[in-house]
């Protein structure tokens, strides 16, 4: 029983001193020139879409909730979020070039198809951010028309 208190004791310690360990929170200021749904005038009802269910991670407009101030968590939400914009940053959509844009469009649609974003640990701490199945079609044909069109 002393051996676990001790551990007890200093995985407590731990947790307390990590809580310094500061984490850039920071966004990049966005320049709407190039921020994908004033590229391409998209209709509020998809704009809306993107903003509850993507541009948290996808985007330099993160919202990060009150748990991403609690080391180690705030540690995992910044990777993913870093991830995110690694793979797709919706508010440098007009910087990107073309066959950057069209692998990215390509990449979401397949992502929206197979379900796997958004992720389900964000949709378990953000329940608006779980797209229906016609939400997905909506944001899936969106996507499609703008390769189709080959406008990216």
């Amino acid at each position: 029983m002393k051996t676990f208190l001790n551990i007890l004791y200093w995985f407590l310690i731990a947790i307390a001193l990590i809580q310094f360990i500061p984490i850039d929170r920071t966004n990049k200021p966005v320049d709407s020139k190039v921020d994908f749904v004033k590229v391409y005038n998209t209709p509020k009802n998809v704009q809306q879409l993107l903003k509850t269910a993507c541009y948290d991670c996808h985007s330099n407009e993160t919202v990060y909730p009150k748990y991403a101030y609690v080391a180690p968590i705030s540690w995992s939400v910044k990777h993913h979020v870093n991830e995110g914009r690694t793979y797709l940053n919706l508010s440098e959509w007009g910087n990107f070039n073309r066959d950057l844009k069209k692998d990215m469009l390509k990449k979401t649609v397949n992502a929206l198809k197979v379900y796997s974003m958004p992720m389900p640990g964000y949709i378990a701490q953000h329940p608006e951010a779980n797209l229906n199945k016609e939400e997905r079609t909506l944001l899936i044909h969106y996507f499609e028309n703008i390769l189709n069109t080959e406008n990216y």
